[in-house]
């Protein structure tokens, strides 16, 4: 990592990291900086609108995942927040990109129209995991 630049880092991360597209409470991000250089994972704790500005700015409250829980609250863009450009902050190369942790992927939908366990259409739910409960 000391090697490489920022944009350089970013992309590296974009190839081998499962990013989200948009963001939201509770969502795990990855954080980049450039200076100190480091890579650590915070919890989105809440997201507002910033009304001192006219464009549309946001207060992300986020909870740094260490010991003990950091809570911080940076303020940023909509392309900031969601992994779409890099950013500065203090001079300093930031990156900041929720992380699809793989709920999608355990809590997968049956299509619309199609109830999988009664055969029946019109019913919606969620398919139930592989395990059994043994008496």
């Amino acid at each position: 990592m000391n090697d490489m630049n920022m944009e350089q880092l970013v992309s590296e991360l974009q190839k081998m990291m499962p990013f989200k597209k948009e963001i939201d409470t509770g969502d795990i991000v990855l954080i980049a900086a450039d200076d100190p250089r480091l890579l650590a994972y915070a919890v989105v704790t809440g997201i507002e609108a910033d009304p001192s500005r006219k464009d549309p700015w946001w207060h992300v409250h986020m909870e740094m995942l260490a010991v003990p829980l950091q809570p911080m609250t940076w303020t940023l863009r909509m392309e900031q927040m969601c992994g779409q450009e890099i950013f500065t902050m203090g001079g300093k190369k930031r990156f900041m990109a929720p992380v699809a942790i793989g709920y999608e992927k355990h809590h997968e939908t049956v299509p619309p129209g199609r109830d999988e366990r009664s055969g029946k259409d019109g019913a919606k739910r969620t398919k139930k995991g592989g395990l059994r409960i043994i008496k």
